[in-house]
């Protein structure tokens, strides 16, 4: 076997270590010591992660991700050590300025949330608008897709309805949400600004977002005593902590951080292509797409994806489920206003805009 394999091989296996060490250690140590105790171990690991960056950034060499394997836990043998016994007043104030950066950053998040799942399926309503352009034996697998899409969101929020319209408050905003869904579609379709695969991936969106917004879900920082005394004995029983992993890890949190990663991901590789053609137009650029703004912005967003990594879990973790829920309707909001904002606005004279939107 090659020994570039071999390599690639142990350096998938390192990233796939320490993405898992994260999604275990910061609930394990909100479950089994307190909330300053995770935030301390939230900010360790942020610091670590951007010291984990600004080294790939400026060394680049693939053995960094071997080489922080074993720094995860360690810090949480750290952390653990500092809660075991009186807590240093300095550290105390660490973890609650970070707590309180957290709580602060939502609207960030929420911003970048909307932005990124707007530019995702707006990207895939300009491929499929291209492949139609190719031959129309795409479109009828579009059609059919965006149908299915329509189906599937519609089903999924009459699934989620009960538990996400709670309280006539609740159920007024799904509904507000969803008329302002048609309407905005029904717009776009009459400026021919939009298409069924972007509306439909959008709807897809929302289904998702009132979906958490209903999800069910017990506190997970109060059945650690029932299903994971780690504190103790972490170390010989393993399957104390297989139960751990298995009853205790907030399976929406993850669910939606997962969400937001990869829309976050899939942005960062958009936004260099919005725009092209205006850059490549440029006599000043020598094709030098390095240069670009948004190359730069990808370049950074990618080198510090573990920071954002542990930040975003982190923000998920330490807001309750009624915080989460207000928050969840507000990216609702705030990508359909952004939505019906680029309807209005985009100008169909403008050849980047007929390249990204539909003609």
């Amino acid at each position: 076997m090659a020994p570039w394999l071999i390599w690639k091989a142990v350096s998938s296996t390192a990233r796939l270590s320490t993405a898992t060490q994260i999604l275990i250690f910061l609930p394990l140590t909100l479950s089994t010591l307190s909330t300053d105790a995770f935030l301390l171990l939230s900010l360790l690991l942020f610091i670590h992660s951007l010291i984990h960056g600004s080294l790939a950034l400026l060394w680049g060499s693939p053995a960094l991700s071997v080489l922080q394997v074993p720094a995860h836990s360690f810090l949480l043998l750290v952390c653990f050590n500092a809660f075991a016994h009186t807590v240093h007043p300095w550290l105390l104030g660490a973890a609650r300025w970070w707590g309180w950066a957290l709580r602060w950053s939502s609207p960030g998040f929420i911003v970048m949330e909307g932005i990124s799942s707007l530019l995702v399926v707006q990207k895939l309503g300009q491929v499929g608008k291209e492949l139609v352009e190719e031959g129309e034996r795409y479109q009828f697998g579009l059609l059919v897709g965006a149908a299915a899409a329509y189906v599937t969101s519609a089903w999924w929020i009459i699934v989620s309805y009960p538990s996400a319209a709670a309280s006539p408050l609740l159920s007024t905003l799904l509904g507000v949400a969803i008329t302002a869904f048609i309407f905005l579609t029904a717009i776009g379709f009459a400026m021919r600004r939009t298409n069924v695969i972007e509306s439909s991936g959008l709807a897809l969106v929302l289904a998702y977002n009132f979906w958490l917004c209903g999800f069910e879900q017990s506190p997970y920082w109060n059945p650690a005593a029932a299903y994971a005394p780690l504190l103790s004995n972490i170390l010989p029983h393993m399957q104390t902590l297989l139960n751990f992993i298995a009853y205790t890890l907030p399976k929406p949190v993850l669910v939606a951080l997962l969400y937001r990663l990869i829309v976050l991901h899939f942005a960062s590789r958009i936004l260099p292509t919005i725009g092209a053609d205006a850059w490549e137009d440029d006599p000043d650029s020598d094709g030098e797409w390095d240069g670009r703004p948004t190359s730069k912005l990808t370049r950074i967003l990618l080198t510090y994806r573990q920071a954002i990594f542990v930040t975003a879990y982190s923000h998920l973790l330490l807001l309750d489920h009624p915080a989460q829920v207000w928050w969840r309707w507000m990216n609702v909001f705030f990508t359909l206003i952004l939505w019906a904002i680029e309807l209005l606005v985009s100008n169909d004279d403008d050849p980047v805009t007929k390249k990204w939107k539909v003609e």
